[in-house]
């Protein structure tokens, strides 16, 4: 039997926060063909409220991978709320995360792995694992990460 992410996420009883309003100029999503590309994405928790900080400064990178996951609810609340049935998406295809980091930080896969490790449990091994970028300077707001993802979803 196929468990479909809403069930996952139901299963792993997943607190997903309010989803943003955008700052600025764009959609949250936008489908294109079988397609759904998800806008940045920043960390935002229950209350509304955006995680601040700077990893390396502010956060260690075990704190920063938590807030990458948070990153991940809020991103599967912002799909929930424009795209609605979150069980049409078949599989991740491209994340790219970024992290606001002192110079000296080097552990930005590491940090991603939070988002990336909640994929994998809500979508399954192999369709909520696809090909990434992890990369990091300075983020708006002084949010510590910000992930952008592309998913297919089924026809």
């Amino acid at each position: 039997m196929i468990t479909l992410p809403s069930q996952r996420i139901e299963k792993l009883q997943l607190i997903l926060p309010s989803p943003p309003k955008p700052a600025g100029l764009y959609k949250p999503i936008i489908v294109s063909g079988n397609l759904l590309f998800v806008s940045g994405q920043g960390p935002l928790k229950e209350d509304g409220t955006l995680m601040k900080g700077k990893v390396g400064k502010d956060l260690s990178s075990s704190e920063a991978k938590i807030v990458a996951r948070q990153v991940g609810l809020t991103m599967l609340a912002t799909i929930k709320e424009h795209f609605k049935d979150i069980d049409r998406i078949k599989k991740i295809v491209k994340v790219l995360g970024m992290v606001n980091c002192t110079l000296e930080f080097e552990e930005h896969p590491f940090v991603i792995n939070g988002f990336s490790e909640l994929m994998r449990d809500v979508f399954g091994e192999d369709l909520g694992v696809g090909a990434r970028s992890a990369v990091g300077n300075i983020l708006p707001g002084n949010i510590p990460v910000e992930i952008e993802a592309i998913f297919e979803l089924h026809s």
